[in-house]
C-alpha cells in the first residue's frame, strides 16, 4: 500500500475539516471528534497538521488559541499515529533484516544496504538540469528539519551523548555564523536554482511519509530511542548522497550559490555519522542496554520510508525522462497508485 501522489483535498476530507475547525478560535472541535480519514493520504496530511501544533513554525502558532493538547486533538493524534506506526512496522518487517547484534554495527549495516542508491548515481552522471531540479524540489534537502529534530533528541540526555548532540546542532547553526546556518544555505540554494516549495497537498505520498516519521518521533517522548537511530542513519547516509548531488550541480552548470548547502553536508556529515555512533549511540546503549533494539528499529524505519521516497521519485522522474533512472521500470508498489494522478504543479514541471 502506498500513499497516493498529488491532488487537492475535497471539503469532506478530515484534513479540510480540521483546518476549518482550527480556523475558528472558539470552536469546540466537534466537527473532527471521533472522525476517520478518507484514506491514508488524508490521514498523513491530518497528522502532519496536528504535529504543526507541536513543532510547526513559530509564525503558525503565535497568538493562536491553545489547541495542542485539546482532548479531541489528543485522541485524533493518538489514533492516527497508532495506525501509521502499525503500517510502518508492517512495511519494515517485510524487509527481512539480518543485522549484527551490536547497535552501532547494525546501523552501519543498514547504511551499507543502499549507501548510494542508483538514483543518486544517475543524478550525478546523466540527469539534465530540469530533472535535477524536479528531484531537489521533491527531496527538500537530505535532512529537512534536522536542526529541530536534533534539538528535540537531546532532551533528558546527559554526558557525552548530550555534548555530541550539541556539537551537531552547532554545526546546523553554522557554528555561530547566521549566513552558514544549514536552513539558510538550503534557502540560498533553492533561490539560486529557482526551486519551488511544494505544499504538502502537492507532494508525493512518500514525501509525506518521510516527513511524518520525523514529526511522529519528535512529538512522542517514548519514541526518543527510535529518533536516535533514525537521525543517526540520516547522518551516516547523507555524505555520499550529497557528493552525488554536488557532482550533478557542477556537471549541469548550476550557479555557484547553489553549491554550499550540499558541499557542506558532503564534507561534515561523514564525521557526524561516525561521531553519532561513537558518542551518542554507544554511550546511551552502555547506560541503557534495553534501548539498543529500539535505536536499531528507528534506523530501519528511516531506511524504509527513505527507500519508498526514492522509489516514488524514481518512478516520477522516469515518466517524462529521455534517460530514465536505472531500474525505473519495476515499480510494482508505487506505479499503480501514482499512475494517472500526476496532476497539479508537479505535472507542469
Amino acid at each position: 500500500m502506498h500513499l497516493a501522489l498529488v491532488g487537492g483535498r475535497t471539503d469532506d476530507s478530515l484534513v479540510a475539516r480540521l483546518e476549518a475547525e482550527l480556523a475558528r478560535p472558539t470552536s469546540s472541535l466537534a466537527g473532527v471528534r471521533g472522525a476517520a480519514p478518507s484514506d491514508e493520504r488524508d490521514a498523513a496530511l491530518t497528522l502532519l497538521r496536528i504535529h504543526d501544533l507541536h513543532v510547526g513554525p513559530f509564525a503558525s502558532i503565535a497568538g493562536g488559541p491553545n489547541r495542542q493538547h485539546h482532548p479531541v486533538i489528543a485522541e485524533l493524534k493518538w489514533r492516527l499515529e497508532a495506525a501509521f506506526l502499525e503500517r510502518l512496522q508492517e512495511l519494515d518487517s517485510r524487509r527481512a533484516w539480518d543485522l549484527p547484534g551490536d547497535p552501532s554495527d547494525a546501523l552501519r549495516a543498514i547504511q551499507a544496504v543502499d549507501r548510494v542508491p542508483p538514483l543518486y548515481r544517475w543524478l550525478a552522471e546523466e540527469a539534465d538540469r530540469r530533472e535535477l531540479r524536479v528531484f531537489l524540489e521533491l527531496e527538500g534537502g537530505p535532512d529537512g528539519g534536522f536542526d529541530d529534530l536534533v534539538a528535540q533528541c537531546q532532551l533528558g540526555v546527559d554526558g557525552e551523548a548530550k555534548v555530541e548532540l550539541a556539537r551537531n546542532y552547532w554545526d546546523e547553526m553554522g557554528r555561530g555564523d547566521e549566513s552558514q546556518v544549514h536552513t539558510v544555505l538550503h534557502r540560498t540554494m533553492a533561490e539560486a536554482l529557482g526551486l519551488r516549495r511544494l505544499a504538502r497537498g502537492e507532494q508525493p505520498g512518500a514525501c509525506l511519509e518521510r516527513t511524518l516519521l520525523g514529526s511522529t518521533l519528535a512529538t512522542n517522548r517514548w519514541l526518543q530511542p527510535e529518533m536516535v537511530g533514525a537521525l543517526g542513519l540520516i547522518e551516516l547516509q547523507a555524505g555520499p548522497r550529497c557528493r552525488a548531488v554536488v557532482a550533478a550541480l557542477r556537471r549541469t552548470g548550476a550557479p555557484a550559490a547553489s553549491l554550499p548547502f550540499y558541499e557542506e553536508h558532503a564534507r561534515v556529515d561523514p564525521q557526524h555519522g561516525r561521531s553519532w555512533l561513537d558518542r551518542v549511540v554507544a554511550p546511551l546503549v552502555a547506560e541503557h542496554p534495553d534501548v539498543a533494539w529500539r535505536i536499531v528499529r528507528g534506523a530501519r524505519w528511516r531506511s524504509t520510508v527513505n527507500a519508498r521516497f526514492l522509489e516514488a521519485a524514481q518512478w516520477f522522474l522516469a515518466a517524462d525522462s529521455t534517460t530514465p533512472p536505472p531500474g525505473s521500470g519495476a515499480f510494482r508498489s508505487v506505479a499503480p497508485d501514482m499512475a494517472g494522478r500526476r496532476t497539479g504543479r508537479l505535472h507542469s514541471l
